[in-house]
């Protein structure tokens, strides 16, 4: 499936849908069942890799299907836009979830386990400029 060419907002909206739902997934697994047995850091340790192989899999498929242009400028705004969306979205969740304020959910990726998940977010948001777009069939 491929669709006209879109804007790079466009792609990095799709990109975060869908490695957000993956990672949605993911990260109840991490925080119901492996965090209150072997602790944050060593959970999201062990979901790591295989959200950045998500998103890896995920930034080539919308390169293909959606197109968003050839330079990396676009590959870029591609990767902030999708990058701002998932940090809305986590603080939105996390305060859904019942985490006090802005404050606290900040001070949280300040520890081990929440800046071992910020530098794969950020390994996210560049993903786009480093992925080469599959070549059309």
């Amino acid at each position: 499936m491929t669709f006209h060419r879109h804007s790079p907002v466009t792609a990095g909206a799709l990109y975060f849908a869908l490695v957000f739902a993956a990672g949605f997934v993911l990260g109840a697994i991490r925080t119901l069942l492996l965090a209150p047995r072997i602790g944050d850091l060593a959970a999201v340790a062990i979901e790591l890799p295989v959200m950045l192989a998500v998103a890896w899999i995920a930034c080539g498929t919308v390169l293909r299907w959606v197109k968003p242009g050839q330079g990396i400028a676009a590959r870029a705004v591609m990767g902030v836009s999708a990058f701002a969306l998932l940090m809305a979205a986590e603080l939105a969740l996390s305060l859904a979830l019942g985490t006090p304020s802005i404050a606290a959910w900040f001070s949280g990726l300040t520890s081990a386990a929440g800046l071992l998940g910020l530098a794969g977010q950020v390994a996210f948001a560049i993903f786009p400029m480093i992925r080469q777009r599959p070549a059309s069939n």
